[in-house]
């Protein structure tokens, strides 16, 4: 069942007024809030938690993957060299940032913000892939509207994973960090401040890096991408997908297909290799978000990685067995 909760009209922030919208394409369904964060009230009660907020739902199934608890999803921007940073998350909090605009139809969404302080604009594209139907894509574009160069450009994002029907019990796995230089950390904590230049630790003892399997426990995850320099007037462009699968096989299909090069895959705790159903024999989905074009090797369509080391995985890419790997012109030396 499809929910639709905004009036679309840009502008709409910048006049103070809140809108949201809960989108999907029949398979994957997102509530995007009105400065590109997930997690939004009104949709439909989830089957195990009894639900009305939405943040990533697997519609076949109904599980709700994100909104149990707190409503821990978000991003930051930020300028090394000056420390200056803008962020939005609906649990931590949300600074030095202006609403452009947020525009919406049943299937996508579009929010566009500035640094309150003037250095930054940002906007967030949602829009489903048309390479499979288990992955949204959001289009994320950083332009440089300070005037001056940017040294050392910073970007966030921060995510719990709360996954029906186990909830607060899940099984993180991450792959690519190692093959993506841009990742400057990625850890297992989805708790954390979304502003980059905040503190940061992992939840479970090996959170850190590229892991598999790890837990069960309530965690998530956080990414700090370090994209280097930007010039006066430039932009810099890179995908985020949030999806989910009936199965961990499926979910490594559907990130290859979209040439995603890092990733979170978040799984029940009774269903830790993603089979479809758990212990109690209720259904299950292997959820996952991850990152393209960010300089990394795309990730390959088989499930239960081993975490390769960086030497590894270009060795492979060297070879033909990966493709897809992007070289960021920009990045400081």
């Amino acid at each position: 069942m499809r929910t639709f909760l905004t009036s679309a009209a840009i502008g709409l922030m910048a006049s103070g007024a809140w809108a949201a919208a809960i989108i999907d394409n029949g398979v994957i369904q997102l509530g995007v809030d009105d400065l590109g964060q997930l997690n939004v009230p009104g949709g439909v009660l989830s089957p195990v938690e009894g639900t009305s907020s939405v943040g990533l739902r697997h519609l076949p199934t109904g599980n709700e993957a994100t909104s149990h608890g707190c409503l821990c999803e978000g991003w930051g921007v930020g300028i090394g060299e000056t420390g200056v940073s803008g962020f939005a998350n609906n649990d931590t909090g949300i600074g030095n940032l202006t609403g452009i605009s947020f525009v919406s139809d049943p299937t996508s969404a579009t929010s566009i913000v500035e640094l309150t302080s003037g250095e930054l604009r940002v906007t967030h594209a949602f829009a489903p892939t048309v390479e499979t139907p288990d992955l949204y894509r959001v289009k994320v574009t950083i332009e440089n509207i300070s005037g001056a160069d940017i040294a050392d450009l910073r970007y966030t994002r921060t995510f719990d994973w709360d996954v029906e029907p186990d909830t607060f019990s899940e099984v993180v796995t991450h792959v690519g960090v190692a093959s993506t230089p841009s990742v400057l950390l990625a850890i297992d904590n989805g708790f954390v401040d979304s502003d980059p230049f905040a503190a940061r630790f992992e939840i479970v003892a090996g959170g850190t890096g590229d892991f598999v399997d790890l837990g069960p426990d309530d965690h998530g995850s956080n990414f700090d991408f370090g994209f280097g320099a930007l010039a006066a007037g430039g932009s810099f462009s890179f995908d985020i997908y949030y999806g989910a699968s009936a199965t961990e096989a499926a979910a490594f299909v559907a990130l290859n297909a979209v040439g995603a090069e890092v990733a979170s895959l978040g799984q029940p705790g009774t269903d830790p290799t993603g089979t479809g159903f758990n212990a109690a024999g209720l259904p299950t989905a292997t959820f996952m978000f991850g990152f393209g074009d960010v300089g990394g090797i795309v990730i390959p369509p088989t499930p239960n990685p081993v975490p390769l080391p960086a030497a590894g995985w270009l060795l492979l890419a060297g070879l033909g067995a990966l493709g897809g790997t992007r070289i960021l012109s920009r990045r400081a030396a």
